[in-house]
């Protein structure tokens, strides 16, 4: 059971963790209690409870000789999703590692209707539904609250969960064989079939801190007693359940009469963290004109001198603002101002200190304001509002002044960048890490060293820009497990460069940004692309401003780069270090991209395409973004690959959390750093790592992201 994936993550991205996980709450909403494997339950049975939407929990919980840590994350109100890594003690399993197999899961359960006064909660659940099949099961389980103090829980459950004292069998389940499956195939077959058994539990809890459990359990433990030393001598499970706080509680229980049971679980909730900022300094006030003034125009006589003098005004204020100015026009009655935001992550807030300071600096006959916001140098839209509106609704709901702004195409409105500052080189050195997980071997290595990263901006949408790394301490490259892949060795050999390239040039492009025409951006980026691939990529954008739907197309030319990690490129052919097989890949490769702003949150993306190995097919994304800037999201991809051909995994799937560095800051920034969690990583539907992908950039400045941060336009 080979499986390792490195991913990396922005240098403050373990100051964000630390942060968030010290300085959160999941809010005044309960939470509920959750079993062994870190869903709502009692011990090790699951009930009909929902988390607070939004929430997302991280439980260790252990049954004897097996550990399971669970990421959980409440979808919808009613829709739960799990992702598990498991370690099951003394287990004989050919993939076992000094004794210990290591397994990946996840689950998915459906609150179908919730507790009312007469009716109970009902909910049905999908355990291991995508994983290897040792923790598979079905249920359908109803709870209900007999008192405020007692809850009583019982269900139905399949496969896992219907294996000990069987009521009957409905249809026949497929048979099973952990040694010889590679996980990762969708087991609908199995859904709801074969033995059946029921599973009961009680809660009691005598204070808000503490309760008591008390289940009967339809799990049987047969392959744990088959491949080790589990006992399983009883079905009834006791416990108790102490909340530490809000957001940590801990649990003992004795369990199947045999052994001991331990649980901790620690929840937030990105929507009751609230809108991060707050510790900035205050925006300038709207400056209000004298009625006497709005029609004097003996200042536009000289035009050119006061677009000059207002120039000059508006860059020094904005810059208390930290905002940057990319260029003005001034005309009697309108003004333009092309200006980037390196600071705020709620757009609005950007809109609405840029509009109070040119209320403050522009003459009083100057009534129509157009900012139009860039992103690496290109014009993004052209938000348009009237300085009365501002000066009458300053002190009002900002959705009156949104219901009053315009936001348009910017496509040949936007005055040319007059700046002056380009060639223009910024550098940084800074901490890295990099990390390694679900190697068997070890679960986690890390990398830690420094990061060398510079910028030479030719022109606000031209820059060359290069990062080099040295690893100072870490055992990533350590990794020494290797399995034979019937497909290129695209990604597989990436311990290779993680062990050899030290220190390593990690990118090293020239990339352009335009607008070719309404509705259109552009990007191409040309060198080194990314630690294993250097080439070219090429991509264009569809993308109204008011328009939830955007569609992208992307082709990439590409050369492995050497093991090193320095300038040295070699051809597209790899070689199984098991069996000797050289494997060649296509020079090209490419994706058209459907992007969806699905609303509450939601966005949906799906590629199409050809993949670095030379496979076809699609990659489907859905993440849920938070107005704080939170973002939970899943992926999977499948390609004309076999599962067999695919290896261990059967496809490409993953989960994905971004979190905002400014939720621990309490100021402003858009920095944010992303973990992904790959259950395996394999060569099957890969893709390259581009920097720069326009779809994000862009949407942010368009009306439906727009609005939703327009909370913050007074602030």
């Amino acid at each position: 059971m080979s499986e390792w994936a490195v991913h990396r993550a922005t240098r403050r991205g373990a100051i964000t963790v630390l942060l968030v996980l010290c300085g959160t709450t999941a809010g005044a909403q309960s939470v509920p209690g959750t079993n062994s494997y870190g869903l709502p339950g009692l011990i090790d049975m699951p009930n009909a409870r929902a988390m607070p939407d939004g929430t997302i929990s991280l439980t260790y919980g252990r049954i004897g000789e097996t550990a399971r840590n669970t990421l959980t994350f409440q979808i919808t109100p009613r829709l739960t999703g799990a992702f598990r890594y498991s370690g099951i003690g003394d287990f004989n399993h050919p993939d076992s590692v000094d004794g210990v197999y290591f397994d990946r899961s996840f689950d998915l359960r459906f609150l179908l209707w919730g507790e009312g006064r007469i009716r109970p909660a009902v909910a049905i659940g999908l355990q291991d539904f995508i994983g290897t099949g040792i923790y598979a099961g079905e249920y359908i389980v109803a709870t209900k609250t007999i008192t405020p103090e007692i809850t009583v829980t019982g269900g139905l459950g399949w496969g896992r969960l219907g294996s000990y004292n069987t009521l009957s069998t409905i249809s026949t389940r497929p048979s099973f064989n952990p040694d010889n499956d590679e996980g990762g195939n969708l087991g609908y077959d199995q859904w709801f079939r074969g033995e059946v058994a029921p599973f009961a539990g009680i809660s009691w809890r005598p204070t808000e801190k503490l309760s008591f459990s008390l289940e009967y359990s339809s799990d049987d433990y047969q392959q744990e007693i088959d491949r080790g030393g589990f006992e399983h001598n009883s079905p009834i499970n006791i416990g108790a359940t102490y909340r530490v706080n809000d957001d940590l509680q801990v649990s003992a229980a004795y369990v199947y009469g045999s052994t001991f049971g331990l649980t901790a679980t620690y929840t937030l909730n990105p929507k009751t963290i609230g809108v991060p900022g707050g510790l900035e300094t205050g925006g300038l006030p709207v400056s209000p004109r004298e009625p006497e003034n709005l029609r004097d125009l003996g200042w536009a006589n000289d035009l050119e001198s006061a677009e000059a003098s207002v120039r000059q005004r508006l860059v020094t204020n904005l810059e208390r603002e930290d905002l940057r100015v990319e260029g003005f026009s001034l005309r009697p009655r309108s003004a333009t101002l092309r200006m980037s935001n390196p600071t705020y992550p709620a757009t609005a807030q950007a809109l609405g200190r840029a509009a109070r300071v040119m209320t403050r600096v522009l003459p009083a006959s100057v009534e129509e304001f157009v900012i139009i916001p860039t992103g690496n140098g290109v014009p993004m839209s052209a938000v348009t509002m009237r300085r009365s509106d501002l000066e009458a609704l300053e002190n009002d709901a900002a959705v009156e002044m949104l219901a009053r702004t315009s936001i348009t195409d910017a496509y040949g409105k936007a005055p040319a960048d007059d700046t002056g500052i380009y060639p223009r080189f910024i550098w940084s050195l800074t901490p890295y890490y990099d990390y390694s997980t679900f190697d068997p071997e070890s679960p986690l290595r890390l990398d830690l060293g420094g990061k060398l990263e510079g910028t030479l901006e030719l022109a606000s949408n031209l820059s060359v820009t290069g990062s080099i790394k040295k690893r100072v301490i870490g055992n990533v490259g350590d990794i020494e497990r290797v399995d034979p892949s019937e497909l290129p060795r695209v990604r597989t050999d990436f311990p290779s460069y993680a062990r050899e390239g030290d220190p390593s040039i990690d990118r090293l492009t020239l990339d352009y940004f335009g607008r070719p025409g309404t509705n259109l951006y552009s990007r191409l980026s040309v060198g080194y692309l990314e630690q294993m691939y250097a080439g070219a990529s090429a991509e264009v954008l569809w993308k109204p401003v008011d328009s939830r739907l955007a569609i992208g197309a992307e082709l990439n030319f590409v050369r492995r780069r050497e093991f090193d990690g320095l300038l040295g490129v070699t051809d597209n052919v790899t070689t199984d270090p098991v069996t000797g097989i050289e494997r060649a890949f296509p020079d090209f490769n490419g994706h058209v991209s459907a992007y969806y702003d699905i609303g509450n949150g939601f966005h949906g993306q799906l590629d199409v395409g050809r993949y670095l190995a030379g496979d076809n097919g699609a990659t489907l994304t859905v993440h849920r973004e938070f107005v704080n800037g939170w973002r939970v999201g899943a992926f999977a991809t499948m390609t004309d690959v076999s599962s067999e051909e695919f290896g261990e995994g059967s496809f490409d799937k993953g989960i994905m959390i971004t979190l905002p560095l400014t939720v621990g800051l309490g100021t402003p920034t858009k920095t944010t750093t992303t973990t992904m969690l790959r259950p395996v990583l394999r060569d099957g539907g890969a893709r390259l790592n581009v920097s720069n992908r326009l779809y994000d950039e862009i949407r942010e400045w368009h009306e439906p992201s727009v609005s939703a941060s327009w909370g913050r336009f007074w602030r």
